[in-house]
């Protein structure tokens, strides 16, 4: 497997993200119909990778994302510099003091526990970032003359808005044209892409973007509702995934992409809100790789937990090239993420490797 990165002596950034970054509120161990306090963090789909990147794995990172120009988009700002991911690339819009022109958008989450699942409840629509053209973003500038080694975006942004449709598409365009590798995690959501086309529209952008990708991640129902290729013979309930099937699809979409490199997806069985069994499976070059099991895993927070995931692959796949070690960097990643809460990673890279090795919860003195 080739990845063929750009030498890190020439960029300016190893990682950035394209997408929205959202206010998380969170009741803590309380339900958002009833809270009279919230606790505030930062998160999006696209940008918790590459937090994770450099929080955890000590990456050199930015966002490319679009906030309102006002009290709001300041804080997400002094989030984002918290966790020492470069704010440079952000464009600010115009509002007018009410959100009619344009807002910063919020996440209600609740973690549950146990029987009770945890519920989130959004509030994105007309945000700075969903209004974004690629007019907004000097794309030339970024991958070609400070230099990017690698894209990291999704199905999530994608499916905020026409115009995230096509920002998307142009920024992988340029990305690729200068050497930048490109991660997308297929994420679809139907509720987000109905307003805009619906599934039609789904396969139409993620099938165009799908020609830039050289890392696509997602799970079988991503593969078949965005890309449309299905998978056969799968467990519907998703306990055991058919790798032999799932393989054959694989192998269907590489020869549609010739361009990936890499498929991973993760698999979590839910056996209660706070209790699930994880792992990961990763294909390259014609092989399947199987992350180690962490069954019956003890869950604080489940949000963000797939895409601490991808931090921990992509960082795998730069440091490593082993399309193995990079799945178990990912499935430990990912399980560590969501032991703690909110939705970016408070691991470290010696935790990972610690859990990849092995290591269990014992008192550390």
């Amino acid at each position: 497997m080739e990845l063929n990165l750009r030498p890190r002596e020439e960029c300016r950034f190893d990682a950035v993200s394209l997408g929205e970054i959202m206010l998380r509120l969170d009741p803590g161990e309380g339900r958002i119909r009833t809270a009279r306090s919230f606790r505030a963090w930062e998160g999006g789909g696209e940008y918790n990778v590459v937090r994770g990147l450099h929080k955890c794995f000590g990456l050199n990172t930015g966002v490319i994302t679009a906030f309102a120009d006002n009290e709001v988009g300041k804080l997400m700002k002094d989030f984002i510099e918290q966790g020492g991911v470069s704010t440079d690339l952000i464009y600010w819009k115009k509002t007018d003091g009410i959100g009619r022109i344009c807002r910063n958008g919020i996440n209600f989450t609740e973690r549950g526990f146990g029987i009770r699942g945890a519920v989130g409840c959004s509030d994105r629509a007309n945000t700075a970032i969903s209004q974004a053209t690629p007019e907004d973003f000097d794309f030339e500038y970024i991958f070609g003359k400070l230099g990017v080694r690698w894209l990291h975006t999704g199905g999530i942004y994608a499916a905020l808005s026409e115009q995230s449709c096509q920002t998307v598409i142009e920024a992988c365009k340029i990305a690729k044209k200068y050497g930048t590798v490109i991660s997308y995690d297929l994420n679809y959501r139907p509720s987000m892409w109905s307003a805009i086309g619906g599934l039609d529209k789904a396969r139409e952008v993620n099938r165009e973007v799908a020609k830039y990708v050289d890392v696509m991640i997602g799970n079988e129902e991503d593969f078949t509702a965005c890309l449309g290729f299905e998978i056969e013979g799968n467990d519907e309930n998703l306990k055991e995934l058919n790798l032999d099937g799932y393989k054959k699809m694989i192998g269907k979409a590489a020869e549609t992409y010739p361009n990936f490199k890499v498929v991973a997806t993760t698999l979590r069985t839910v056996k209660t809100a706070t209790v699930n069994d994880w792992k990961a499976i990763c294909w390259a070059d014609g092989e399947i790789y199987q992350s180690k099991e962490y069954n019956g895993l003890e869950i604080m927070d489940r949000v963000g937990g797939g895409d601490s995931f991808a931090s921990g692959l992509v960082y795998g796949l730069m440091t490593t090239g082993d399309a193995e070690k990079a799945v178990n960097y990912g499935a430990a990643h990912g399980a560590l993420a969501m032991t703690t809460p909110g939705d970016t990673s408070m691991a470290s890279l010696k935790e990972v490797e610690a859990i990849m090795g092995g290591a269990g919860a014992r008192v550390k003195r």
